[in-house]
C-alpha cells in the first residue's frame, strides 16, 4: 500500500456529488411512484400491463445512454449533455402530471431520454476532474457512489412518501424540482479539455485489456446481484413478519444501504491517504461477496428470529463488496480510456450488465421458485471471478517488475 501525497479533492467533486445525488433522489422518487400511479385511481392499469411498460421503461435507459455519450463526446460536449438530459428528465417528471396515458408516455420516454444524456456525461466529467491526479480516482469515485446511495434513499423516502401519502402529482412535482436543482452545481463548475490531461505510461493493449477485464466484471457483478436479490428480498419480507425489532417494511427493504453509508466513509478516508492496485480491490469485493452470500446460505429457506444477526452480517459484508467493485469499475474505466471518448465507453459499460441480466432473466421462474439457487450461483460466480482477479493482479505485478528489470 503506498502513501498518497496529492490528497486534496477539488470543489468539482463536491459539485458533481451534489448533482448526481439531487438527480438520483428525483430518479428513484420518481420510478418508486410510477407503477403505483399507472395502477391507480387515475390510468386504472392492470398490474401486468404496468409492469410491463416499466420493463420497457428501464431496459430502454441502455440505449438512450449511447445516444446520450455520443452526442456528449463528438457534438455538444459533456457539460452541454448534462445540462440538456437535465432539463429534458425534469420536464419528463412534470409531463406525469398531465392525468391520461398521452402524460405518461410523454413522460416516460423524456425522463429515458434526459437520463441517458445525463449518466454517461456525468460520469465521463466527474473522472477526468481526476485525471491529473489517478491515485485519488478510487477515493472520488467512492464519494460519487455514496451521493448516489444517499439520493436514492432521500428520494424513495420523501418522494415516495410524498406521492402515497398526498398525490402522485406532488410526488412527480418533487421529482421535477430536484432534477431542476442537480443542474445548478454543472452550470457553475469547471468544464474540462480532453488535451490538458496527463498521458498514461500504459501501453493501449493493456489499457483495452484492462477495460475488457472490468466490462466482463461490471457484467457479472450486477447479474450475479440481481439473481441473488431474489433470496435477500425473500429474507427481508419473512424477518419483517418474524422480526421483534421495531423495524418498518420500507426500513427492512432499504437496511442494506444503511450499512453502505459507514463502509462508503471509511473507503473513502483510506483511499484518500492510501493507494493499492485498483484490481486487487476488485478481488477483494468478489472474495467478500462469495462470503456474503455463504453466510446467507446456511440460513434456513424459512428463518426463525435467531438469524436476523446472520442476516445482518452478511448484508455488511455485501456492502464491503459492492464498495470495493461498483466505484472502482469506473475508477479503472476512468484510468484506461481515451478521455476523448469517455462518456461513450461509460454508456456501454452497461451494455453487458443489461446482457447478463437478460440470460438470467430466462430462468427467473425457477429462481423465484427456489431462490436458495440463485445464492449457489452468486457463491460460484464471486469465488471464480474472485480467483480470477487473483490470477490477473499477480500476472500484472510480475510483467510490471520484468519491464523494470529491462
Amino acid at each position: 500500500m503506498e502513501k498518497i501525497q496529492n490528497r486534496k479533492h477539488s470543489i468539482e467533486t463536491f459539485y458533481y456529488s451534489l448533482t448526481r445525488m439531487l438527480e438520483r433522489a428525483s430518479y428513484y422518487g420518481f420510478r418508486a411512484l410510477v407503477v403505483l400511479y399507472m395502477t391507480g385511481e387515475t390510468l386504472k392499469m392492470d398490474r401486468t400491463e404496468a409492469l410491463s411498460i416499466y420493463g420497457w421503461f428501464a431496459g430502454s435507459m441502455v440505449f438512450s445512454q449511447i445516444i446520450g455519450g455520443l452526442f456528449g463526446d463528438l457534438l455538444i460536449g459533456n457539460k452541454k449533455a448534462i445540462i440538456f438530459g437535465g432539463i429534458i428528465q425534469a420536464i419528463g417528471a412534470f409531463s406525469l402530471c398531465i392525468p391520461s396515458t398521452t402524460g405518461l408516455y410523454l413522460g416516460l420516454f423524456l425522463v429515458v431520454l434526459g437520463s441517458g444524456f445525463f449518466t454517461p456525461n456525468i460520469l465521463s466529467n466527474f473522472g477526468k476532474s481526476y485525471l491529473n491526479k489517478t491515485k485519488l480516482l478510487d477515493s472520488g469515485f467512492t464519494i460519487f457512489y455514496l451521493a448516489i446511495n444517499l439520493g436514492s434513499f432521500l428520494g424513495i423516502s420523501l418522494i415516495g412518501y410524498s406521492g402515497e401519502k398526498f398525490a402522485y402529482n406532488i410526488g412527480f412535482v418533487i421529482s421535477g424540482i430536484l432534477m431542476l436543482l442537480s443542474i445548478v452545481p454543472i452550470i457553475i463548475s469547471k468544464e474540462f479539455n480532453s488535451e490538458e490531461f496527463e498521458k498514461g505510461e500504459t501501453s493501449i493493449s493493456k489499457r483495452i485489456l484492462n477495460i475488457l477485464i472490468v466490462f466482463i466484471v461490471v457484467g457479472v457483478f450486477w447479474g450475479i446481484y440481481e439473481i441473488s436479490n431474489i433470496r435477500i428480498f425473500d429474507l427481508q419480507m419473512q424477518f419483517s413478519e418474524i422480526s421483534a425489532w421495531n423495524i418498518s417494511k420500507s426500513l427492512w427493504q432499504t437496511i442494506g444501504s444503511i450499512f453502505t453509508l459507514p463502509i462508503s466513509l471509511v473507503a473513502i478516508i483510506l483511499w484518500t491517504f492510501f493507494y493499492s492496485s485498483q484490481f486487487f480491490k476488485l478481488m477483494v469485493g468478489f472474495i467478500f461477496g462469495a462470503i456474503s452470500f455463504g453466510v446467507l446460505f446456511v440460513i434456513p429457506e424459512i428463518p426463525t428470529e435467531n438469524h436476523t444477526i446472520t442476516y445482518l452480517i452478511s448484508l455488511v459484508f455485501l456492502g464491503i463488496s459492492e464498495i470495493h467493485i461498483a466505484p472502482i469499475i469506473l475508477s479503472i474505466s476512468t484510468k484506461y480510456a481515451n478521455p476523448k471518448y469517455l462518456a461513450i465507453l461509460m454508456s456501454l459499460a452497461f451494455l453487458p450488465t443489461r446482457l447478463i441480466s437478460l440470460i438470467f432473466g430466462l430462468f427467473n421462474h425457477k429462481l423465484y421458485d427456489n431462490p436458495m439457487l440463485g445464492l449457489k450461483i452468486g457463491i460460484v460466480g464471486m469465488t471464480v471471478v474472485g480467483i480470477g482477479l487473483i490470477g490477473y493482479a499477480w500476472w500484472n505485478k510480475k510483467t510490471t517488475y520484468n519491464k523494470e528489470l529491462s
